[in-house]
């Protein structure tokens, strides 16, 4: 159970992050999250958490701006006292073949899902360090460690995850603070909608499961690493692909 704790989850209204943020309430959370453009779902996402019960706090923040994110995060912490868990979950890809892209489809793609990361835990670590206790759970992706047909950029910000994770583990675990990463596979509702039928056909010959996962499944695992039933377990990459 995570009664009396505080979850923020940033890309809340994606399929992964909605689901995080849903099961962090079923739990006893207090939950904050981002979005960065779809205010339709967040205000849906809220109603549902409004409806569980659960204290939220939700904003639309710019994942590239310091100024917007330490705004949040200082609101969130006026609002709740402390952050316990922050989940990275923020991303974004673009489907393009490598000759076609772009200087600036790579800068924007980069900034997003990792310059997001690094500013979103940076605000937030300043108050965990001063508790000596926390815990960051970062989204990757198996894009980002299998020989998959996938953006090359989108690969190489997802491979980048994994490097975050293991040093900012090593360097925080002397607060107590815990870093790992969930590696979703190919997820119904998320990315995933952005290929065709013959790569979802290679997926399921390929997955010992046979099947793409769901956000819930994914949910479960980022709420475990939330807990502290998952105390002991610091700087790993846990892949939930149905055995690929």
């Amino acid at each position: 159970m995570l009664t009396e704790k505080v979850i923020l989850v940033t890309g809340g209204t994606g399929a992964i992050g909605k689901m995080v943020c849903l099961t962090a309430a079923r739990e006893g959370a207090s939950v904050a999250f981002t979005y960065r453009k779809n205010e339709e779902a967040a205000q849906a996402l809220s109603g549902e958490l409004e409806k569980a019960g659960c204290k939220h706090l939700a904003a639309q923040v710019d994942g590239t701006n310091a100024k917007q994110i330490e705004a949040f995060i200082g609101q969130v912490n006026k609002t709740f006292g402390h952050i316990d868990a922050l989940v990275n979950n923020l991303g974004v890809t673009q489907v393009m073949p490598f000759a076609l892209i772009d200087e600036e489809d790579w800068d924007d793609l980069i900034q997003v899902n990792l310059k997001s990361l690094f500013l979103f835990s940076k605000a937030t670590v300043r108050t965990m360090i001063r508790r000596k206790q926390g815990t960051i759970i970062n989204l990757g992706s198996v894009a980002g460690q299998r020989l998959l047909e996938v953006p090359v950029h989108y690969a190489t910000a997802k491979a980048a995850v994994s490097g975050f994770t293991v040093s900012l583990a090593k360097e925080l675990s002397r607060y107590g603070i815990r870093v790992n990463s969930v590696v979703p596979g190919l997820i119904d509702g998320g990315i995933g909608t952005n290929i065709s039928e013959r790569q979802l056909a290679d997926y399921n010959k390929f997955c010992a499961l046979g099947r793409p996962g769901t956000a819930e499944e994914v949910a479960e695992l980022v709420i475990f690493l939330a807990s502290q039933r998952a105390s002991y377990i610091n700087g790993q990459h846990i892949v939930v692909d149905g055995g690929l």
